[in-house]
């Protein structure tokens, strides 16, 4: 990427971007920007995140990242939430214990990638569930129906990795009834693991599975755990 023409008396800029896949052909309301204000103005909902790697990655642009994450933050719906998935699973982690656990490995989205993933996992947990009505799902439908908004979230809930699922489950603010008790966040769970075996867990050589704690033990936490767990593989005997 150059930021000038190469012609006699000027200096190119150049900028290797093997490295950083989001910085693509639609940061360049970035560049724009390094000349006019004005180029706020084309950013759009599919260019957004490519515009805010751009930023970050030139430096000196708070207005720009700024305007950019909130339209990536507005962007996030039942539509697109896959691909915002896939985005914040490819975002290192901070938890193999090879840096501070209160630091996030360095992105090029800087801070801008823990706010996005805190972001993504607010829409799971509490926006998605109120936008497809799970609360007050009619107990009988009509014949030839379309999916439900439940039998959706359990279909993007069958393809959230584990550690996303884990988390957006176990909270107490994951409502899928109207009293958000922990039953139904239970028998939500159980459904959403059947799907899981038949796909994101399939072949992964591990065993999901939930249980629902009683007792008094439990106050300001979660009645729900999901574990996973290694499967053992088969011995066998060889004689000799």
């Amino acid at each position: 990427m150059s930021t000038s023409p190469q012609v006699s008396g000027q200096r190119a800029i150049y900028v290797h971007l093997d490295q950083e896949p989001e910085v693509t052909e639609e940061h360049l309301p970035a560049l724009g920007y390094l000349y006019s204000a004005i180029s706020l103005n084309l950013i759009r909902p599919h260019n957004a995140r490519s515009v805010l790697a751009a930023g970050c990655l030139l430096g000196g642009m708070d207005d720009l990242c700024g305007y950019a994450y909130e339209a990536c933050r507005q962007s996030i719906s039942v539509d697109t939430i896959g691909n915002w998935v896939e985005f914040i699973d490819s975002i290192p982690s901070s938890s193999d214990g090879t840096t501070t656990p209160d630091l996030p490995k360095p992105t090029i989205f800087g801070l801008y990638a823990q706010r996005l993933k805190d972001d993504v996992l607010h829409f799971l947990v509490s926006t998605l569930p109120e936008f497809l009505d799970v609360h007050h799902a009619p107990l009988d439908r009509l014949p030839g129906a379309g999916p439900s908004g439940r039998d959706v979230l359990l279909q993007i809930y069958s393809r959230v990795p584990f550690e996303m699922f884990k988390t957006a489950v176990e909270s107490p603010s994951f409502r899928v009834d109207p009293t958000g008790s922990d039953q139904a966040r239970f028998k939500f769970a159980k459904e959403a693991i059947e799907l899981r075996k038949r796909g994101i867990a399939r072949g992964s050589g591990a065993e999901e599975t939930v249980v629902l704690a009683f007792g008094g033990g439990n106050a300001g936490g979660s009645s729900v755990h999901i574990t996973r767990k290694m499967r053992k593989r088969p011995l066998w005997k060889v004689n000799a």
